[in-house]
């Protein structure tokens, strides 16, 4: 039997833990997975396009362990009372090829998400930052909230959305979230939400070559954490953004990044450094106050291996409900894989008679 982790046993756990608690010690987990880097097998996650939207593989192993993801991103399904985004996930292990737990990922990408982008902030943010902007209030950007609120200490959120409906959603849910001394500001542009920002996070779902950000909205000392870009195709900031003398890009998989993220819209030789060499290494990140540093995040299958694992050992350890799914063989013997849907045992004399003809 495989370990199965469902919808609700995520609810479960995520509520039990707290949400705030829970993307921390999913941070936890991704930080250190980049400081092993070098023991990771990777590769870009296999995508298949289309005109509407993309359906992805991600994989990854550290020799003890495999994950993998299927994801969507299609930006129409809401149109449809559908999620944009939608993912589950399996851990395996290596040794044996066995799966050891078939979980959903479409919360927990949302968790893992955010998880990723305060591990960057904290090596790539300025530590006096306090004030975050917020472009794009749809289905992540309450994990965003909440991550940086606890982790990084934000006290201001400016909000901004071209669906005033999303922003409307985001304040609701954040008056019913515990967030002390969090002010919460709706701006009526992307511009305003940007003034006066420490950090600004672009989370928008629109698979096109956008500029919601441009070169006179950043401000020297700015930290920028660019999520919403992340397909072929799909971008947010203005390339000139990128350009810019004092700025530091930071990715997470350069091959994988010059294809889908920010970058993409740079020559191949544009230097860029790992999420990784900056964690283990200092190497590539801010170098002074007056820095603008760039979060290229398209999201990497390191993070869902992570991911998986924390929410695999929280399921094991905690309380509540611990389901199973029969999806691989239980065999007597496991080179009689026809026993599974062979008729009735025959009589002994029988098996003797053909066993006779056989070798006769």
């Amino acid at each position: 039997m495989v370990d199965f982790i469902g919808t609700r046993r995520v609810q479960e756990l995520v509520r039990d833990l707290g949400t705030a608690a829970f993307i921390a010690g999913m941070a936890r987990e991704i930080e250190a997975d980049y400081r092993r880097w070098s023991a990771f097998e990777k590769s870009p996650r296999h995508a298949i396009h289309s005109d509407v939207g993309v359906i992805e593989l991600m994989p990854a192993s550290d020799g003890r362990q495999y994950a993998f993801k299927y994801v969507n991103g299609h930006p129409k399904n809401t149109a449809k009372g559908l999620l944009t985004v939608m993912a589950f996930g399996m851990l395996a292990d290596v040794e044996t090829g066995y799966p050891l737990a078939l979980a959903e990922m479409t919360l927990t990408t949302a968790l893992r998400t955010a998880a990723t982008s305060v591990v960057a902030a904290r090596a790539l943010a300025r530590s006096d930052c306090r004030v975050m902007a917020l472009i794009g209030n749809g289905s992540q950007s309450e994990f965003q909230a909440i991550a940086f609120h606890d982790q990084l200490g934000v006290r201001e959120l400016r909000l901004y959305d071209v669906d005033p409906r999303a922003t409307d959603k985001l304040v609701a849910n954040l008056s019913r979230t515990r967030l002390p001394g969090l002010r919460v500001v709706r701006c009526r542009s992307a511009a305003e939400a940007c003034a006066g920002a420490d950090i600004v996070t672009t989370i928008t779902a629109d698979k096109r070559n956008a500029t919601i950000l441009t070169p006179e909205m950043i401000a020297p000392g700015m930290h920028l954490n660019a999520v919403g870009g992340d397909c072929p195709g799909k971008t947010e900031l203005h390339a000139d953004i990128l350009r810019r003398a004092d700025a530091r890009v930071v990715v997470e998989f350069e091959p994988q990044s010059r294809i889908e993220g920010e970058i993409q819209q740079l020559p191949a030789d544009f230097p860029v450094t790992e999420l990784a060499a900056v964690l283990s290494e200092g190497r590539g990140g801010r170098t002074g106050e007056r820095d603008v540093t760039i979060f290229d995040s398209v999201g990497f299958a390191l993070e869902d291996f992570a991911a998986l694992r924390y929410v695999h050992q929280l399921h094991r350890e905690r309380r509540g409900t611990h389901a199973t799914i029969d999806l691989i063989p239980d065999l007597a013997d496991p080179k009689d894989l026809y026993a599974m849907i062979a008729p009735p045992r025959l009589a002994r004399e029988t098996v003797a008679e053909l066993a006779e003809a056989v070798s006769a």
